[in-house]
């Protein structure tokens, strides 16, 4: 039996998707991505009976009309033209993905509609031939791209099978999926699981009956459950990807939960692609084409049964503990501290604790230092520890800046000129490796305790005197009480304690009978963005404990109105 809840609303999600590709005008610049989803939902649209636009020849002429200029930006090597990645293999397997779906949705149609939408079969069909050649050698320049081409083989050897794309596929399958024992793709991002990898590997096991691409999917599904949070949103703070500083929605699970909870009767799975129902459909085109593939994905789910609150990620270094009043998320698992510097493809998000209560979110707890400019706390080390009334996490760093001693008689140069080397927060013509030097440390170690209703955060900051300022970043829509507000939207905690409410539910802030704020209050980012005049600061309505090292601060978190 179908369910009609997910197919009610795909059909009104596809509806107005179709409405709003029919009402814009395709410009000169559009990206090849662009215009083969426009395509191929035109395509999935016209095929499926319970669409609102089912057998209708004017998405017939709009999907023509993309092809069209999807083949003008396909150049001599088959590869398409656009984007950041120039003459990429990967990227324009994302489009032949979308493609070689459309054609299959072509051939599985009804002998009529095949004929009515022969032209346009043709017209893919000549494209895909075009770009074979360079998908059976082109390489790849992420983890994630390694699947997304190889399901573009796997595609196209479903179309008209090949040893050479089998082959090419298991060249790229033979390096090993990079999914850990935590059940987390070696990127840690939401986003690339749930757009790339996950629908990748799924393709790879159907159609080369690959079992380790399967088994890792539902891993990875597995492993998500536990990072799923009351808003309907993935934890992201361990990502090395971009989402490492955004939110990212359960919705893009949806057809990933929806066919393994049906496919292995499991009702954790089918509680999650509940949830990913209501956030919406934001892909249409994609679910829709799904489903039309995979019919079964509609079929109704197993009784929801939600999965265990509290789990640990080793390898990401990230710890989620729910209770009925709060959820917490520990963090120590950045890849600053090996290797000391921001890069897109490692984790370096400072945020080590969030907090969830009702309707308040407590985003980001960050720990920003006036130090040499080396930035804000990111645990070198993240330990599990055993406390009196619950398991505890000790975060802990140690960073130093260094002086330098003259050079050596014999490292001289007569010509006054030294190597180009890099300090570790800046480059000098200084020959650094060869200089003695005096070190300048700073010692922190952060405790945090979880308790019934919140969590007590223990924090010990020993080395030379300087400033540091504790960062409470909650998420826009309450009040701050018990602060002093200040004229750029932030406000500082002056002593004792302080909360943020949102409607009935609030989450209390204690610095304790000794506190007193000692200094202005201020994110500092780093070198690493300050010298190209940017920053990573969080967003959001933002508090600032103060003080100075050596020093010491336990605060104290409490959800209020979350319960008895």
């Amino acid at each position: 039996m179908s369910d009609s809840e997910f197919e009610t609303a795909l059909q009104a999600a596809v509806a107005d998707e179709v409405r709003r590709a029919l009402e814009a005008t395709l410009g000169p610049h559009e990206r090849h991505r662009h215009l083969m989803d426009r395509a191929r939902l035109f395509v999935a649209a016209y095929v499926w009976p319970r669409s609102a636009h089912a057998g209708d020849p004017e998405l017939i002429a709009a999907a023509r009309e993309s092809v069209r200029a999807l083949r003008a930006l396909q150049g001599p090597g088959g590869l398409f033209v656009g984007g950041d990645n120039v003459d990429s293999p990967p990227d324009s397997s994302f489009t032949v993905n979308d493609l070689c779906d459309a054609l299959e949705l072509i051939v599985r149609a009804p002998a009529d509609e095949r004929a009515a939408l022969a032209d346009l079969e043709d017209e893919l069909t000549a494209i895909a031939d075009a770009i074979e050649p360079a998908l059976l050698v082109g390489g790849v320049h992420t983890p994630n791209h390694r699947w997304e081409i190889s399901a573009a083989l796997a595609r196209l050897h479903r179309r008209r099978p090949s040893p050479a794309l089998r082959d090419r596929a298991e060249q790229w399958l033979a390096e090993g999926i990079d999914i850990t024992p935590d059940g987390v793709y070696s990127e840690r991002s939401a986003n690339y699981a749930a757009y790339v990898s996950n629908p990748s590997l799924t393709v790879i096991a159907d159609v080369f009956d690959r079992a380790e691409a399967r088994e890792a999917v539902i891993r990875n599904l597995e492993s998500t459950l536990g990072l799923i949070h009351p808003d309907d949103s993935v934890e992201t703070v361990h990502s090395r990807r971009q989402d490492q500083l955004n939110r990212f929605p359960l919705a893009p699970y949806l057809v990933a939960y929806r066919r393994a909870a049906i496919d292995l009767d499991r009702g954790d799975f089918a509680w999650a692609a509940g949830r990913a129902l209501e956030g919406g459909i934001p892909h249409p085109s994609a679910v829709l084409t799904e489903l039309l593939l995979a019919p079964r994905i509609g079929e109704e789910l197993p009784d929801a049964a939600p999965p265990a609150p509290q789990r640990a990620w080793e390898q990401s270094g990230l710890v989620v503990d729910a209770t009925a009043h709060r959820r917490l998320v520990v963090f120590g698992g950045s890849d600053y501290a090996r290797f000391r510097r921001v890069r897109s493809g490692l984790s370096a998000n400072p945020t080590f604790l969030r907090m969830f209560a009702g309707d308040v979110v407590l985003d980001s707890v960050r720990l920003s230092r006036d130090f040499f400019g080396l930035g804000p706390f990111r645990a070198d080390r993240f330990t599990p520890r055993s406390g009196e009334r619950a398991p505890g996490y000790r975060l802990a760093e140690t960073v130093s800046a260094h002086y330098y001693q003259p050079l050596d008689a014999d490292r001289r140069s007569p010509s006054g000129e030294y190597a180009l080397t890099d300090d570790g927060r800046f480059y000098g013509s200084m020959s650094f490796g060869d200089r003695a030097t005096d070190d300048v440390s700073l010692h922190t170690v952060i405790d945090v305790e979880p308790t019934v209703d919140g969590a007590v955060v223990s924090i010990a900051i020993d080395g030379p005197d300087s400033p540091w300022a504790l960062e409470l970043a909650f998420r826009d829509g309450g009040v701050f009480e018990g602060v002093t507000e200040r004229e750029d939207g932030t406000a500082v905690l002056d002593s004792g304690a302080g909360r943020y409410r949102v409607g009935s539910t609030a989450i209390a802030f204690d610095a304790g009978d000794d506190y007193r704020a000692d200094g202005a209050g201020r994110y500092h980012p780093g070198e690493d963005y300050a010298f190209l005049g940017a920053s990573d600061a969080a967003a959001g309505r933002r508090v600032y404990l103060t003080g100075r090292a050596p020093g010491r601060l336990v605060l104290t978190l409490h959800a209020e109105g979350t319960g008895e």
